[in-house]
């Protein structure tokens, strides 16, 4: 099994996949759009691999992180989760984000990833609760449609953010730094604050 490779980027195909040469050997790595802008042709990379062995094929999966690796690991053991999508996940949302996501039931989150409606993504946070290493949180989402509070207020936060021009990614950051409870004006005002920060 290859767990890792270092060597050099030859070329990339696509948006999906990358040829890394080591000793001589040129592998085909399948990895994210996110990790694929940042591997230019010709420079060094060291990459964690997942060896994906099916009957009639073997595919290399590449991340620059280990917690990525261990992340899609997950995923692909979660019932209904296969590499592609898996992929599609950890392309749209880091690690420490699909957590948060899972955490206070983002449903709508979910959706942003290619491919996930609003059915699937709710079978995707119930399946993936008891996977991943969540942290404690107060339960806002008491929650998927249940009227958890606190699960409302941070949806409509991050739909004003969206609303306002910034990324899911820069989103979710932001909400990470910003207490569980609150009302949606006070956690919006924070959360701008936070956000204009970062972009000065």
């Amino acid at each position: 099994m290859i767990g890792s490779l270092r060597g050099t980027v030859l070329e990339r195909s696509g948006d999906t996949s990358v040829l890394v040469e080591v000793g001589g050997v040129g592998y085909v790595v399948t990895v994210t759009p996110r990790t694929l802008a940042e591997l230019e042709p010709s420079s060094p990379v060291f990459l964690y691999i997942h060896h994906h062995i099916r009957e009639d094929a073997q595919t290399l999966f590449g991340f620059r992180q280990r917690d990525e690796r261990s992340t899609f690991e997950i995923l692909v053991a979660t019932h209904g989760i296969g590499p592609a999508l898996a992929m599609a996940i950890l392309g749209t949302h880091a690690p420490s984000a699909l957590v948060d996501i899972v955490a206070t039931n983002d449903q709508g989150a979910l959706t942003l990833v290619p491919g996930v409606g609003k059915k699937t993504a709710e079978r995707l946070l119930v399946e993936l609760r008891n996977r991943l290493n969540l942290p404690m949180l107060d339960p806002v989402g008491a929650g998927v449609g249940g009227g958890g509070g606190g699960n409302t207020v941070v949806s409509d936060v991050r739909e004003a953010l969206a609303g306002l021009g910034y990324g899911p990614e820069e989103v979710r950051d932001a909400l990470r730094e910003l207490p569980s409870t609150g009302d949606a004006s006070t956690l919006l005002r924070d959360a701008l604050k936070l956000l204009g920060a970062k972009r000065a």
